[in-house]
């Protein structure tokens, strides 16, 4: 497939690089010169504008920071895809963002799939990242070619916005169980248990989770939070505003997001 790539950074990098190994013609956005010697490193053809990365092509994957960026890039974007192509959103963000680009796309003949994806750089390099896919079964279908370079499963879970919805309820429970082995943690050391040794035994017990895992991989809580706090912290402020975008709350979860990003 001919792909366009804009966002080759912690995660897009390894999304680069399994497309290229996967035969798929890839052209990646570099705005300078170090940026794009990088892209060619991964086995990708370097272009120094959006335009130029998905011009012509079947489809066009964006991987930014914020929803805000995709909002700032993806209009014209789809001015310059060609109709008949697939714009395909991994950047965690609101549903109302996704469902706004797929009405804007829909007037050029140009499907929009919101496809966040779960789990880190190392999963993507071992070509299984979760996508949680929202969009017309057609052009989910279409684009699986590419997503499957590095993502499985691939989960369609609705239309247009589904994927963003999805995702959100992820987040806000993954932070939540953050917060959980946190407080886990403190009630241990009130009852004069070692964090190290605490955590390595609940990981072989019924509280056993992925949150846990990673926290007693780890060695601390603490560590743990400061060390994906940025991320988490994203997350979880994406996912009380869109909650309150959409008329809802959190509801007992809003205390554990506290923990889990302070």
């Amino acid at each position: 497939m001919r792909i366009g790539f804009l966002g080759a950074g912690r995660m897009g990098a390894p999304m680069v690089r399994r497309l290229a190994d996967a035969g798929h013609q890839v052209r990646v956005l570099g705005r300078d010169d170090e940026k794009r010697a990088a892209v060619a490193e991964l086995g990708a053809t370097p272009v120094s504008s959006p335009r130029e990365a998905v011009e012509g092509v079947d489809v066009a994957i964006v991987c930014v920071f914020t929803d805000g960026q995709v909002r700032e890039l993806c209009p014209d974007l789809l001015d310059a895809l060609p109709e008949g192509s697939i714009l395909v959103l991994h950047t965690t963000g609101s549903p109302r963002t996704a469902e706004a680009l797929a009405e804007r796309g829909a007037a050029r003949g140009i499907a929009v799939i919101d496809a966040p994806v779960s789990g880190g750089p190392h999963d993507i390099a071992a070509g299984t990242i979760t996508v949680f896919a929202g969009g017309p079964d057609d052009a989910v279908a279409r684009a699986h070619e590419a997503l499957a370079a590095y993502a499985d499963p691939v989960l369609h879970v609705g239309p247009v916005g589904a994927g963003q919805r999805v995702k959100l309820v992820n987040n806000a429970l993954f932070a939540a169980q953050i917060g959980v082995v946190a407080e886990g943690v403190r009630l241990g050391d009130r009852l004069g248990i070692d964090e190290a040794t605490l955590l390595s035994a609940l990981t072989h017990g019924s509280a056993a989770s992925r949150a846990l895992g990673g926290i007693a991989a780890t060695g601390s809580a603490d560590a743990f939070i400061a060390r994906v706090g940025e991320f988490i912290g994203k997350d979880v402020a994406v996912v009380r505003r869109t909650a309150s975008e959409l008329d809802s709350d959190l509801g007992r979860l809003e205390g554990l997001l506290d923990v889990a990003v302070n």
